[in-house]
C-alpha cells in the first residue's frame, strides 16, 4: 500500500484519507486510553497506518466521556460515515467498548451494521469482577487497576453496570459482524476480551482472536493483523496514486 496519507479535521473529528483513494469503505476508529479518556488525536498514530495499510479513509471520532451520551455519539458519527458507504468500526479500551456497543445498538434496530469491527483490549464488562483484574494487576504497566475503578465509576454515572449498551458482554451476542479482538496476556482487561471472544462465537459470530504475550509484543503486529483482517472483510478500495 501507499505511504502517503493526509489529516483534516472533520465534522466529527480528524480524517485520515490515503492519496489515490476513492469513494469507498471507511473505517470508523474510537480512541481510548487506560484513563478511560483521550482524544481523537491519540488514535491517529494507528490511523495513519490502517490507512496506509488498507487505502480506507479513517475517522477518528469525537466522544463525551459519560454514559450514555457516548453511545449516542459514536451512533452519530457512523451515521455520518455510512452515508458514505459501507463502514468497518476499530476501537481500543473505551473506544473498544462503544465499538461493541454500536454493533448490539445497530443489530437491535435492525439497522445495516459496520462490515467488520477490530476490538483492542476493550472494557466490556463495567461489573469490573474479572479475575484478571486481580491476577494481572501487577504484571500490567498499561493500566492501573485501582485507577481503572475510579475512571469507570465517573463513566457509568446512575447507570446499571449490566446494560448491554455499557457492557456488551452482557448482550445477546447474534448476529453481530465479524469481530477481531487483541489483546496482552498480562493485561488486566485480558479475561473481557477472552469472554467476549467465547460467548461471541457460541453465538455464531466469526471470531478471530489474536493473545500476545505482553503490551510490548502487540505493537505492529497488531496493526497487521488487523490491517489483514479489515482488508479480507471488507476488500480493499485502493486505487493507483493519480500519476502513479
Amino acid at each position: 500500500m501507499g505511504s502517503d496519507v493526509r489529516v483534516t479535521d472533520g465534522e466529527f473529528g480528524p480524517e485520515v484519507r490515503p492519496e489515490g483513494t476513492l469513494a469507498g469503505h471507511t473505517l470508523l476508529c474510537l480512541h481510548g486510553d487506560p484513563r478511560l479518556g483521550g482524544t481523537p488525536q491519540d488514535a491517529l498514530p494507528t490511523a495513519r497506518e490502517l490507512a496506509r495499510r488498507t487505502g480506507f479513509t479513517v475517522v477518528c471520532a469525537r466522544y463525551r466521556p459519560r454514559f450514555p451520551q457516548a453511545v449516542d455519539d459514536v451512533y452519530a458519527a457512523w451515521e455520518h460515515c455510512h452515508a458514505r458507504g459501507p463502514v468497518a468500526v476499530v476501537g481500543k479500551r473505551l473506544g473498544g467498548t462503544l465499538a461493541a456497543s454500536l454493533l448490539l445498538r445497530l443489530r437491535d434496530e435492525g439497522a445495516t451494521p459496520p462490515t467488520c469491527a477490530v476490538l483492542t483490549s476493550p472494557l466490556l464488562d463495567f461489573t469490573l469482577d474479572a479475575p484478571s483484574l486481580l491476577f494481572n494487576a501487577a504484571a500490567d504497566r498499561t493500566v492501573d487497576a485501582e485507577t481503572l475503578r475510579l475512571r469507570a465509576l465517573a463513566y457509568v454515572g446512575t447507570a446499571s453496570r449490566t446494560d448491554p449498551l455499557l457492557s456488551p458482554l452482557h448482550g445477546n451476542l447474534h448476529g453481530l459482524p465479524p469481530v477481531q479482538l487483541h489483546a496482552a496476556g498480562t493485561e488486566v482487561l485480558l479475561d473481557d476480551t477472552l469472554s467476549f471472544a467465547t460467548r461471541a462465537a457460541h453465538s455464531g459470530v466469526a471470531v478471530d482472536v489474536r493473545i500476545y504475550e505482553d503490551a510490548s509484543a502487540q505493537g505492529m503486529r497488531q496493526v497487521e493483523a488487523a490491517a489483514e483482517f479489515l482488508r479480507g472483510w471488507c476488500g480493499s478500495e485502493k486505487v493507483g496514486a493519480a500519476g502513479g
